[in-house]
């Protein structure tokens, strides 16, 4: 064993709880680290490498882009940017695109997007989110982000936040009619905030509320886009358009790239000057998110990935009912899953390093839910080893 770790710990600032692996390589579905231990990752770079690792066509691209340039600006057209968000605006909704580098930076521009917008309204002021939600740590975004252990003490900007339960609509509408917001931001599904999927019902009135009330609908995909849930967006399962769609992880194939889309009525808020940034959209990652969406929509990556998380759930399900004492519910949306259980923190941490000694990387968050984030090309006989191994731990596990 090499002594990268400590100097991991001397050389970086602690802001990490990080696991004890030096990773190598990755191939697939598999990470692996320097002593060429293999790792199955139901992990996936916390919901990034939704292609697993090191993709054939994800590897050509980098080189292909690589040879042409990595950096030019926006003072000139970049074609891979203009191509992506072409593709975006096709399979989403007629609008304009706004790139940023992370999903961070996405929220912090829909921020700047809403107050620009109440600019053309009377006395509307403040964003509606979800009890439980994370929107991001840069201070904008950790505004609107409801976990006390994140947004802490630090600096607050002023504009009023407004927090409801998930489903609680009577709570939402009460809030909308009184407080007179700009909008509404929801996650589809809360990820850090437990794996919680908001009800399609829900989702749909909530949309129809705000249009009753005049207030932005605003979905945050950072997490659940790019075909993690099992649509190339979350919001898809629904009947519902919002105004405005975040995104970021999985479309720059591994690296920095996110954004948001803006339906067509609002296509103008931004003016020359209003926002920026010297590095998004990159060409490498543009690039790389026209490789991602090829290998999704056009060569059936999507379709695969939908049919593998029906048996991961199938088998968590079984595995519900197997260790009733452990598992209280198995929740979630395609290949973004809880398992949500009935143990002490202490007993899931535990199960989490009982898993990483045999070769199998999962998350948890909430501190009694494990989160499972798999690529989507992993296959069924990875699912049946996970299902296994998760099997054999749980039976090891007592309070």
């Amino acid at each position: 064993m090499s002594d990268w770790n400590e100097r991991n710990h001397q050389a970086l600032m602690n802001t990490y709880g990080r696991l004890p692996l030096v990773i190598e390589r990755g191939e697939g579905a598999e990470l692996i680290d320097e002593d060429g231990k293999r790792y199955l990752d139901f992990i996936t770079g916390l919901a990034v490498n939704i292609l697993g690792h090191s993709h054939p066509d994800i590897v050509q691209t980098l080189r292909d882009q690589g040879e042409k340039f990595l950096h030019i600006s926006n003072l000139y057209v970049n074609k891979p940017a203009v191509e992506l968000a072409e593709r975006l605006i096709q399979e989403t909704f007629p609008g304009r695109v706004f790139y940023t580098n992370s999903g961070a930076e996405a929220t912090e521009a829909v921020v700047k997007l809403i107050h620009k917008w109440t600019k053309t309204q009377e006395q509307r002021d403040g964003i509606v989110v979800m009890k439980k939600s994370f929107h991001g740590r840069t201070l904008g975004a950790l505004k609107l982000t409801r976990q006390p252990g994140v947004y802490q003490d630090f600096p607050v900007s002023d504009f009023p936040v407004y927090d409801v339960e998930p489903h609680d609509l009577e709570a939402l509408e009460t809030i909308l009619r009184e407080e007179k917001p700009a909008a509404l931001l929801m996650e589809p599904v809360l990820g850090s905030g437990g794996v919680l999927p908001l009800e399609a019902s829900y989702i749909e009135k909530a949309a129809a509320l705000c249009e009753t009330y005049g207030v932005l609908f605003c979905m945050d995909e950072i997490q659940t886009g790019i075909g993690r849930t099992g649509e190339l967006f979350a919001y898809q399962h629904t009947a519902v358009q919002p105004d405005v769609v975040l995104f970021a992880k999985g479309i720059g194939g591994g690296l920095p790239l996110g954004g948001i889309i803006v339906k067509e009525a609002h296509k103008d808020l931004f003016k020359p000057g209003d926002h920026g940034t010297t590095f998004a959209p990159s060409p490498l990652s543009s690039a790389l998110g026209n490789t991602v969406l090829k290998l999704l929509l056009d060569d059936g990556v999507l379709a695969a990935g939908k049919r593998a998380s029906k048996i991961l759930l199938d088998g968590l399900d079984d595995l519900k009912k197997e260790h009733a004492d452990k598992i209280e519910s198995i929740r979630g949306l395609g290949m973004m899953l809880g398992v949500v259980t009935k143990l002490e923190p202490k007993s899931v941490k535990l199960i989490q390093h009982k898993l990483l000694e045999r070769g199998m990387l999962v998350d948890v968050t909430q501190q009694t839910i494990i989160r499972l984030l798999p690529p989507l090309i992993v296959s069924d006989e990875q699912i049946h080893y996970f299902l296994n191994l998760f099997n054999e731990v749980l039976q090891e596990v007592n309070e």
